[in-house]
């Protein structure tokens, strides 16, 4: 009886203890899932996958084959090297390059300057013309010069000119002209109430109305041609004034000589004499040298406006200037002051006789200088 208790007891304690805390902690058994085993069988089926076709394609692939034709290059790649090298590309902003315009493109053009991207001209950079077309100004694959003018954008792009290539050409010519004091043509484009608006080699020139002959400035000489001289050339104000009475007056001389007869009209009257103007001329008719009477009052013989021929009887071609006589072409002493249209409508055979009157008084001086001499 007590051995059957005592074993019992010790059955009892034995499933006590494996219930306990202790032998709870210390059990590693394991839980199996059936459904997480075949997700984990078919993950590593996935990373264990083969190439495909294409990959196996794709490492066999050793790109395209090209036949060699070095023998045919006049030049190594080591000469070529050296060629690219040495050459320089001026891409810089105000640098002058070759280029040929190519295709045109809304306001301006491209233009293939040898840059990564092709170049703009802008319509208003095209020529220092205004009134000439892009098309006409810029023809395209022609070989042509451009300036750079600002820098690469975010394309690559550049803007180029050929209107401010001209514009230093044409300064370079002008102030070359002015250097030589020439004589030139330019057109009139505008007029305004100072004066006239000239090209003259395309730049803008301001020509005074104190300084037209002849003529007023006003819409009728838009469009003429006219001969004009510099009085002002400056390239850093951009400043150009002309005269065209200053190219008509220096012409006229170059043909006017001491004893021609020339035909003007007075233009004002002073106390010691009258200014007529001969052919866009300023000439001195002194008061002595109207008639060979006594003049008490000059406005009874010439007013402002009056038609007159007159001698000239000396000049100055540096500034200009001339001085006229009629007295020389009174048939009598007076004849100005009685009758000066009979003086004017006789001034040609009158004048002759004066030349030949002078000219015989010449011979007699050198004949009396030799006749002293021998």
């Amino acid at each position: 009886m007590k051995l059957a208790s005592a074993t019992a007891f010790a059955a009892f304690l034995v499933t006590a203890s494996a219930f306990s805390p202790s032998m709870m902690a210390r059990s590693t058994t394991k839980l199996y899932s059936a459904v997480a085993d075949e997700a984990v069988e078919t993950t590593e089926k996935k990373k264990v996958k083969g190439p495909t076709r294409f990959d196996r394609l794709k490492q066999l692939y050793k790109g395209p084959k090209f036949e060699s034709t070095d023998d045919s290059i006049p030049f190594s790649y080591d000469e070529f090297a050296k060629a690219v090298d040495e050459t320089e590309y001026g891409f810089e902003r105000n640098a002058v390059v070759q280029g040929t315009a190519v295709e045109y493109s809304g306001s301006g053009c491209l233009v293939d300057i040898g840059a990564k991207a092709s170049a703009y001209l802008p319509d208003q950079e095209a020529s220092l013309d205004q009134d000439l077309n892009i098309e006409d100004a810029v023809p395209l694959d022609t070989p042509m010069e451009f300036q750079i003018i600002s820098e690469e954008d975010e394309n690559g792009q550049l803007l180029v000119s050929i209107k401010r290539i001209e514009y230093k050409k044409a300064w370079e010519k002008v102030l070359s002209m002015a250097e030589e004091d020439q004589i030139l043509e330019a057109k009139v484009i505008a007029v305004n109430r100072g004066g006239a608006i000239c090209l003259v080699e395309g730049l803008r020139a301001f020509l005074p109305g104190s300084h037209l002959t002849g003529q007023l400035p006003d819409e009728d000489l838009i469009g003429n041609n006219l001969q004009l001289k510099f009085l002002e050339v400056n390239q850093e104000t951009n400043k150009l004034v002309v005269s065209n009475r200053k190219a008509v007056v220096e012409q006229q001389m170059a043909d006017l000589s001491r004893g021609d007869l020339v035909a003007g009209m007075v233009k004002a009257l002073k106390p010691y004499g009258a200014f007529v103007e001969v052919g866009g001329m300023s000439g001195l008719l002194h008061i002595s040298q109207i008639s060979y009477d006594r003049i008490d009052d000059l406005e009874k013989v010439l007013q402002p406006g009056m038609q007159v021929k007159c001698m000239i009887i000396d000049h100055d071609k540096v500034n200009g200037r001339i001085a006229l006589s009629t007295k020389t072409l009174e048939p009598e002493p007076g004849d100005m002051l009685k009758d000066p249209k009979m003086v004017f409508e006789k001034a040609e055979a009158t004048a002759a006789a004066y030349h030949a009157r002078m000219e015989a008084e010449r011979q007699a001086r050198e004949e009396a200088a030799r006749d002293i001499v021998l």
